[in-house]
Protein backbone atom coordinates (compact mmCIF):
# COMPACT_ATOMS: atom_id res chain seq x y z
CA UNK A 1 0.00 0.00 0.00
CA UNK A 2 1.36 3.43 -0.90
CA UNK A 3 1.92 6.14 1.71
CA UNK A 4 -0.95 8.19 0.19
CA UNK A 5 -3.29 5.20 0.44
CA UNK A 6 -2.22 4.60 4.06
CA UNK A 7 -2.80 8.25 4.94
CA UNK A 8 -6.28 8.10 3.37
CA UNK A 9 -7.17 4.99 5.39
CA UNK A 10 -5.57 5.99 8.71
CA UNK A 11 -6.47 9.54 9.82
CA UNK A 12 -4.14 9.74 12.83
CA UNK A 13 -0.40 8.93 12.80
CA UNK A 14 2.45 9.14 15.33
CA UNK A 15 6.03 7.87 15.09
CA UNK A 16 8.19 7.31 18.16
CA UNK A 17 11.63 5.66 18.27
CA UNK A 18 11.17 4.24 14.77
CA UNK A 19 7.75 2.68 15.39
CA UNK A 20 4.75 4.23 13.62
CA UNK A 21 1.23 3.89 15.00
CA UNK A 22 -1.64 4.61 12.61
CA UNK A 23 -5.29 4.89 13.74
CA UNK A 24 -8.56 4.89 11.84
CA UNK A 25 -11.79 5.37 13.83
CA UNK A 26 -15.44 4.96 12.84
CA UNK A 27 -18.72 5.52 14.66
CA UNK A 28 -20.89 2.37 14.67
CA UNK A 29 -24.58 3.35 14.70
CA UNK A 30 -25.73 -0.28 14.42
CA UNK A 31 -23.87 -1.17 17.65
CA UNK A 32 -24.83 2.04 19.48
CA UNK A 33 -27.95 2.47 21.61
CA UNK A 34 -28.37 6.23 21.50
CA UNK A 35 -31.79 6.06 23.20
CA UNK A 36 -30.07 4.29 26.13
CA UNK A 37 -27.15 6.75 26.19
CA UNK A 38 -24.60 4.36 24.65
CA UNK A 39 -22.39 5.32 21.69
CA UNK A 40 -19.92 2.86 20.14
CA UNK A 41 -16.83 3.38 17.95
CA UNK A 42 -14.49 0.89 16.36
CA UNK A 43 -10.82 1.73 15.80
CA UNK A 44 -8.24 0.07 13.58
CA UNK A 45 -4.60 0.28 14.66
CA UNK A 46 -1.54 -0.49 12.55
CA UNK A 47 1.92 -0.65 14.14
CA UNK A 48 4.91 -0.48 11.78
CA UNK A 49 8.51 -1.23 12.67
CA UNK A 50 10.82 1.17 10.78
CA UNK A 51 13.80 0.31 12.98
CA UNK A 52 16.84 -1.84 12.20
CA UNK A 53 16.05 -4.31 15.00
CA UNK A 54 13.15 -6.53 16.01
CA UNK A 55 10.71 -5.14 18.59
CA UNK A 56 8.02 -6.72 20.75
CA UNK A 57 4.87 -5.06 22.08
CA UNK A 58 4.56 -5.65 25.83
CA UNK A 59 1.83 -3.42 27.28
CA UNK A 60 -0.77 -0.81 26.40
CA UNK A 61 -1.90 2.33 28.25
CA UNK A 62 -5.07 4.14 27.16
CA UNK A 63 -6.58 7.37 28.45
CA UNK A 64 -10.21 7.54 27.35
CA UNK A 65 -12.23 10.70 28.02
CA UNK A 66 -15.87 11.54 27.42
CA UNK A 67 -17.72 14.82 26.88
CA UNK A 68 -18.40 15.16 30.63
CA UNK A 69 -14.68 15.12 31.41
CA UNK A 70 -14.74 11.61 32.85
CA UNK A 71 -11.41 9.81 32.34
CA UNK A 72 -11.00 6.06 32.14
CA UNK A 73 -7.44 4.69 32.21
CA UNK A 74 -6.88 1.21 30.78
CA UNK A 75 -3.58 -0.62 31.27
CA UNK A 76 -2.89 -4.16 30.20
CA UNK A 77 -0.64 -6.73 28.60
CA UNK A 78 -0.44 -6.70 24.81
CA UNK A 79 -3.37 -5.98 22.52
CA UNK A 80 -6.30 -8.26 21.64
CA UNK A 81 -4.61 -11.07 23.54
CA UNK A 82 -1.31 -10.80 21.66
CA UNK A 83 2.18 -9.39 22.21
CA UNK A 84 3.27 -9.16 18.56
CA UNK A 85 6.92 -9.36 17.49
CA UNK A 86 7.79 -7.08 14.57
CA UNK A 87 10.95 -7.61 12.56
CA UNK A 88 12.32 -4.62 10.62
CA UNK A 89 9.77 -3.57 7.99
CA UNK A 90 6.91 -5.62 9.47
CA UNK A 91 3.54 -4.35 10.65
CA UNK A 92 0.74 -5.60 12.90
CA UNK A 93 -2.94 -4.64 12.61
CA UNK A 94 -5.77 -5.05 15.08
CA UNK A 95 -9.31 -3.77 15.54
CA UNK A 96 -11.01 -2.96 18.83
CA UNK A 97 -13.85 -0.80 20.09
CA UNK A 98 -14.87 1.77 22.66
CA UNK A 99 -18.28 2.53 24.15
CA UNK A 100 -19.05 5.87 25.80
CA UNK A 101 -22.06 7.29 27.64
CA UNK A 102 -21.70 10.57 25.71
CA UNK A 103 -21.84 11.21 21.96
CA UNK A 104 -18.21 12.27 21.85
CA UNK A 105 -14.90 11.77 23.55
CA UNK A 106 -11.27 11.06 22.81
CA UNK A 107 -8.57 8.42 23.20
CA UNK A 108 -4.80 8.54 23.43
CA UNK A 109 -2.05 6.60 25.07
CA UNK A 110 1.11 4.62 24.52
CA UNK A 111 2.49 1.14 24.01
CA UNK A 112 5.51 -0.27 25.80
CA UNK A 113 7.89 -2.19 23.53
CA UNK A 114 11.18 -3.96 24.05
CA UNK A 115 13.95 -3.78 21.47
CA UNK A 116 16.38 -6.44 20.27
CA UNK A 117 18.61 -5.84 23.32
CA UNK A 118 15.68 -6.21 25.75
CA UNK A 119 15.48 -2.48 26.54
CA UNK A 120 12.00 -1.02 27.08
CA UNK A 121 10.75 2.07 25.28
CA UNK A 122 7.40 3.84 24.90
CA UNK A 123 5.60 4.47 21.60
CA UNK A 124 2.89 7.13 21.42
CA UNK A 125 -0.63 6.33 20.27
CA UNK A 126 -1.87 9.48 18.52
CA UNK A 127 -4.77 11.37 20.09
CA UNK A 128 -8.02 10.77 18.23
CA UNK A 129 -11.55 11.99 18.74
CA UNK A 130 -14.64 9.83 19.09
CA UNK A 131 -17.43 11.86 17.49
CA UNK A 132 -20.88 10.84 16.33
CA UNK A 133 -21.32 12.19 12.80
CA UNK A 134 -24.04 14.74 12.08
CA UNK A 135 -27.25 13.10 10.80
CA UNK A 136 -27.71 13.31 7.04
CA UNK A 137 -30.72 15.13 5.78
Amino acid sequence: MTRDALNALFQHVATTAGVTVRVSVNFMPEQSRVEAGRWFWVYHIRMENHRDDTVRLRTRHWRISDARGMINVVDGEGVVGETPVLAPGESFDYVSGCELTTSEGAMQGHYSFTDGAGQSFLVAIPHFRLVMPDPVG
